[in-house]
């Protein structure tokens, strides 16, 4: 009887805990009152991420909301490249928010991170200085890493890479300071940009404002069509030892 009455006043201690618990849940699970936002800021403001982000929290209470999935849900927001989400005392939320940082266009509508990871631009202007990339769908992060790549490579000719195609069948093209198309074509580029670089060092870089494009694509030799010309009349400078 005494072991029987113990576990009856264990089963009722817990009844009146529980109770208590989920009085108490109710009484802080109450709507959220606001939301603070955290983090450098320089493309988009606070406002219009808190115009943003509102939807998401709007009818929700403090402690029911999910805060994995509120953050799986604001990471989408494109300006945002990382997002924490925290709890505040009482009824507030405080995100911490990462700002993507844009690097390149990429495919006319849209911007690179240094990732790589195109994002749309919207609401903000892009700068008009970046370079401006394009590819098939999944090539961005290989565009811009080429991009990187080739843009040391044409700084030590006093030059910048300002256009960067990738071709649905492999062929690279590229615009230099705005101006010259160069036609890498999709194989011996390596070789091929080192002819160039010959080249731009031997003649071309004197005349750079009469170039209208520049062909690699030859086994020997830059083909190079000059304004005023028809494509027939393309000079084909001899390749040479590389300087």
């Amino acid at each position: 009887m005494r072991l029987r009455g113990s576990l009856l006043g264990v089963v009722l201690l817990l009844l009146v805990l529980g109770a208590g618990g989920r009085a108490l849940w109710l009484w802080l699970d109450r709507p959220i009152e606001r939301v603070s936002i955290r983090g450098e800021l320089t493309h988009v403001t606070a406002d219009y991420l808190r115009r943003q982000l509102a939807p998401l929290v709007d009818d929700r209470t403090w402690l029911s909301i999910s805060l994995p999935e509120l953050r799986r849900q604001a990471r989408e927001i494109g300006w945002l490249a990382e997002v924490r989400v925290s709890r505040e005392w009482p009824y507030g939320l405080a995100f911490e928010l990462v700002e993507q940082q844009p690097v390149a266009r990429w495919n006319d509508d849209l911007l690179l991170n240094p990732q790589g990871e195109p994002f749309d631009p919207e609401p903000v202007v892009p700068a008009a200085d970046l370079p401006d990339l394009a590819g098939p769908s999944g090539s961005s992060a290989e565009v811009l890493a080429y991009h990187e790549r080739l843009s040391g490579r044409f700084s030590e000719l006093g030059l910048s890479i300002s256009q960067l195609r990738l071709e649905e069948r492999g062929a690279w093209r590229l615009q230099l300071d705005d101006r010259i198309w160069v036609m890498l074509g999709r194989n011996d580029r390596d070789a091929r940009l080192g002819r160039l670089a010959a080249a731009w060092r031997r003649q071309l870089g004197s005349a750079m404002s009469q170039i209208r494009y520049i062909d690699l694509r030859y086994p020997n030799g830059v083909a190079v069509a000059w304004h005023g010309e028809t494509d027939s009349d393309r000079a084909m400078l001899p390749s040479r030892e590389r300087e």
